[in-house]
């Protein structure tokens, strides 16, 4: 099998692929997207004999490129561009979880100050405005009274971005000081972490402590629900345990996973390249098909 890894910065997690990929005698084509160039006519010489393509990509404006180019390519591409466009938006993700019948925060979206003054009123104090793209927990406001939404809506209102425009506000929930991270394939879990602060924000790259998480029928069934209802893929579902059970407040498609593999007894990286060898042999298998 030959792979090719979209990157622009190598990280840990992408180390934990590369090696499993080659420790299997996998071939590797590392392609650099800060370097490379898309023809929207002509396969690039080098994507030719690639049987399959895995986003890494750090910066969301070139996954969502990239993995267009390559399905234009007909190349197999985890995750998909589908995938990635309703993860990368956190509208798009919330609107995606609710169709789908999964329990997730109750949301709104605004595009004035006014109205979305108007939406934190309506949730109560505290309520939590995010942005609509961003990851590490960055950006988010934890916001407690009228004076702090006011002078946070003001801030959003002047920066450049037509994205902090828009206004993304969310009730807050009471979790009990930790959430869960679980890594799926397609649905299917391969392994789970809480992650554990005393700050609201319980995210792993803001410091939060990491332990093994065992997922019960009812998380299982949820995960499914959630990769299901933004197309499947390699995804990290995260999730917050409340009185009614659990909901399910985002999908993540170019997932890390260094933090959940020292958590865990998993082989994260094994169980991973084990279910991409599976979608580049369904994939030929299905051009064979095709040509048939």
């Amino acid at each position: 099998m030959k792979v090719g890894i979209l990157y622009s910065r190598i990280r840990k997690d992408e180390k934990l692929l590369l090696n499993e990929l080659r420790e299997r005698d996998h071939e590797v084509e590392k392609i650099d997207v800060r370097k490379q160039t898309f023809d929207i006519g002509e396969v690039p010489e080098e994507f030719a004999d690639l049987d399959i393509v895995v986003d890494r990509c750090l910066a969301t404006s070139r996954s969502l490129y990239a993995t267009q180019f390559f399905e234009a390519y007909g190349i197999p591409v985890i995750n998909s561009h589908e995938t990635a466009d309703i993860c990368a938006d956190k509208v798009k993700n919330s609107l995606a979880l609710e169709k789908a019948g999964v329990p997730t925060p109750a949301t709104k979206v605004a595009f004035t100050k006014e109205s979305a003054m108007e939406a934190i009123e309506e949730f109560g104090y505290p309520c939590v405005l995010k942005p609509v793209v961003g990851s590490w927990g960055r950006l988010m406001a934890k916001i407690d009274s009228p004076d702090a939404a006011e002078a946070i809506l003001e801030h959003k209102a002047t920066l450049g971005h037509y994205e902090h425009k828009v206004f993304y506000v969310q009730e807050f929930v009471e979790k009990p000081g930790r959430d869960i991270r679980v890594l799926a394939t397609d649905g299917e879990p391969i392994a789970a972490m809480v992650r554990s602060s005393d700050h609201w924000i319980t995210n792993a790259a803001k410091g939060a402590e990491t332990d093994v998480f065992e997922l019960d029928d009812e998380a299982k069934e949820l995960v499914q629900k959630a990769s299901d209802a933004v197309g499947g893929g390699l995804l990290g579902v995260d999730l917050m345990e409340t009185e009614d059970g659990y909901t399910v407040h985002e999908v993540n498609h170019t997932v890390e996973f260094k933090a959940l593999d020292g958590a865990v007894e998993t082989d994260v990286a094994g169980t991973v390249v084990d279910w991409l060898e599976e979608k580049a042999a369904a994939a030929a298998d299905e051009e064979l098909e095709v040509s048939a």
